[in-house]
């Protein structure tokens, strides 16, 4: 039976986000930057046309006469997640499985539905827009491969419309004998030079290649993205996200930080919002990582880096994980230095619960004060409970200093509406 795979991809996602709530952004461009206000990680297509690039730098062209226009906001990622879970639910209302790929990308199950598959995918499309004001592309095909290719081609063709469909064989063969290999998923700016090298620069000379040639170049990982451009699904659609690996909070600080006891405060800040992953998630942490350093651009001011880990007993509580992460702080700090990032990074992640060693006793899976802890701060926002050991003035906080409302996250920062 012939498979079928869509994707769904939200358009300059974190820059709809910031216009779904703000009607006069409609037509204006916008500009997301990453955290601490650093560099532009997101824009719209009206700050694409001027030429605003992906990593430019804020503070070296905000003042360029041509982006007077030009609207900036701090990341939002509490606002994000939100409207990214918004879209997942539309989804799921109109294909039988739904695997998130990333915040702003989904692939959909469009096997055995009834009706016309354009018709549906266009429904699934205007849906999207009209409950949560997120434009989108869909493309479509046999293969998951060819599906991510497909959105591509929808966002690049405005005479698409924002669909793309690539199940027929005589139209995959047209884009691809006119589309380079970089479009591949999976074949990243490295494996390009080694695929030119042999003479294979487009879709097509990939597809027509030999598969040994292939599998000598790109192992079997080319041999089944080779497959899936011919049409054979290899990569099946996932019900459940496989379990984390890692989980890490890190982050540039909105001033240097010279001050043990600050720099304490932040790791314990950092700690509590890892371990509220880990409970959301239903898992513990076996080994746990702190790093900090100076700035990397300002050498002259001094330059250290230095990290240290630990194995622990597997945990998922945030005042366990301070303790832990204060002893590491302890052996890596030095005075004298203008620290400009730190972060905490666990590994070693399983369910919870689980029994480490022969002698140990299975922790239990949560406590009642992080129990507490959370659901007061689910209700009434993050950090509304926190450890005191995360500090309460914390001025070496990141820059947010364009942050939007959080419109669906804080109760007290929703949209108001007015009636007369």
């Amino acid at each position: 039976m012939t498979t079928l795979y869509g994707l769904i991809d939200c358009n300059a996602f974190y820059c709809s986000c910031q216009k779904a709530f703000d009607a006069r952004l409609k037509r204006l461009p916008v500009v997301v930057l990453s955290n601490n206000d650093g560099c532009a990680i997101a824009r719209s297509s009206e700050a694409k046309h001027l030429g605003i690039k992906m990593g430019d730098p804020w503070h070296l062209i905000k003042d360029q006469k041509k982006l007077g226009g030009v609207k900036w906001f701090s990341s939002n990622y509490p606002l994000y997640a939100d409207m990214s879970r918004r879209v997942y639910q539309v989804l799921t209302e109109y294909t039988p499985k739904v695997e998130p790929y990333s915040i702003d990308e989904m692939f959909l199950d469009l096997n055995g539905l009834p009706g016309s598959l354009s018709q549906r995918c266009e429904t699934i499309r205007s849906r999207v827009e009209q409950i949560t004001k997120i434009p989108t592309c869909i493309g479509w095909g046999p293969s998951k491969t060819i599906a991510k290719l497909a959105n591509y081609i929808a966002k690049d063709r405005p005479e698409l419309e924002g669909l793309c469909d690539l199940t027929d064989d005589r139209v995959r063969e047209r884009y691809y004998r006119n589309l380079p290999i970089s479009e591949i998923w999976g074949v990243g700016r490295r494996l390009v030079p080694r695929l030119n090298g042999v003479g294979i620069r487009t879709i097509d000379q990939f597809v027509k290649a030999d598969p040994a040639q292939i599998r000598q170049i790109m192992t079997m990982t080319g041999v089944r993205l080779q497959a899936e451009l011919r049409g054979v699904s290899c990569l099946e659609l996932s019900e459940m996200a496989d379990v984390r690996k890692g989980l890490a909070c890190t982050r540039s600080f909105g001033r240097p930080i010279t001050c043990y006891s600050e720099m304490k405060e932040a790791l314990a800040g950092f700690a509590v919002r890892v371990t509220e992953k880990l409970r959301a998630e239903k898992l513990d942490a076996g080994h746990v990582s702190v790093f900090l350093q100076t700035n990397i651009h300002r050498r002259s001011e001094g330059w250290y880096a230095n990290q240290a880990s630990i194995t622990c007993v597997p945990t998922q509580d945030a005042l366990t994980m301070i303790g832990t992460v204060t002893r590491l702080l302890r052996t890596i700090w030095k005075d004298g230095y203008r620290y400009s990032k730190a972060g905490v990074q666990l590994n070693d992640l399983a369910p919870c619960g689980r029994q480490s060693s022969l002698f140990q006793k299975p922790q239990k899976q949560t406590s009642a004060l992080m129990d507490a802890m959370d659901t007061l701060n689910r209700r009434y926002g993050r950090e509304t409970v926190r450890p005191a050991a995360t500090g309460v003035a914390r001025s070496w906080r990141p820059r947010q200093d364009m942050l939007s409302p959080r419109y669906t996250t804080e109760l007290a920062e929703i949209t108001e509406v007015i009636s007369f």
